[in-house]
């Protein structure tokens, strides 16, 4: 499939989340109460007809269910980063460790690699696999912070250093392009979930 939009929305939120603990590639459950508020919530309309598929990771999985989403297909290419040696770490926590370190590692940008663990650029490499052998058309994915992070960042050309250009609401679905010619693109961001009633968040 040479050209086609894709929708990425980040699962909601579990105890690591709520203590601001790295999470990566272990496997978290959400929490109930998210799962409770979820399922009063689905996906924009015109994303609701397309396929869908999520991480392998049971948050993602259980955020697609609650927000009644058919017959997703595990992908293993929109897998969050792996942190390596920093998860169920907390980010406070490795910055008074690590001092100067730390953001020495962070002021690489797309190079920024956790302790044993990936670079967004690695992330980046991997949906990018999964972009170029697509052929469904228009998806949508349940997916992480780190791969939406790293899709945006490829899209509008950020470098990943400092604040980026634009507040990303990670309950919304954001909307991409992704062309064999030209790459990526950003088509919308921050769209909200709808209440079942049809009515926004």
């Amino acid at each position: 499939m040479s050209s086609f939009h894709f929708a990425l929305l980040r699962h909601g939120v579990t105890a690591w989340n709520a203590e601001r603990r790295i999470q990566g590639q272990s496997d978290i459950p959400l929490l109930p109460e998210t799962v409770d508020e979820y399922r009063s919530l689905q996906l924009p309309q015109k994303w609701c007809a397309v396929p869908w598929r999520v991480s392998p990771l049971i948050r993602t999985i259980q955020t697609a269910d609650a927000l009644a989403i058919d017959g997703v297909s595990p992908d293993e290419h929109w897998i969050e980063m792996n942190w390596g040696d920093w998860e169920g770490k907390k980010l406070s926590d490795l910055r008074r460790d690590l001092g100067a370190q730390i953001q020495e590692n962070e002021d690489r940008g797309w190079d920024f690699r956790p302790d044993g663990g990936e670079s967004p650029r690695d992330v980046l490499s991997r949906v990018e696999v999964a972009l170029a052998s697509n052929r469904d058309g228009n998806f949508g994915v349940v997916t992480h912070k780190g791969i939406i992070r790293a899709v945006y960042a490829a899209a509008c050309g950020w470098n990943m250093m400092g604040k980026s250009p634009d507040k990303l609401d990670w309950k919304a679905v954001h909307v991409f392009s992704w062309s064999s010619d030209d790459g990526l693109g950003i088509v919308d961001l921050n769209c909200p979930l709808l209440e079942r009633d049809g009515t926004t968040t």
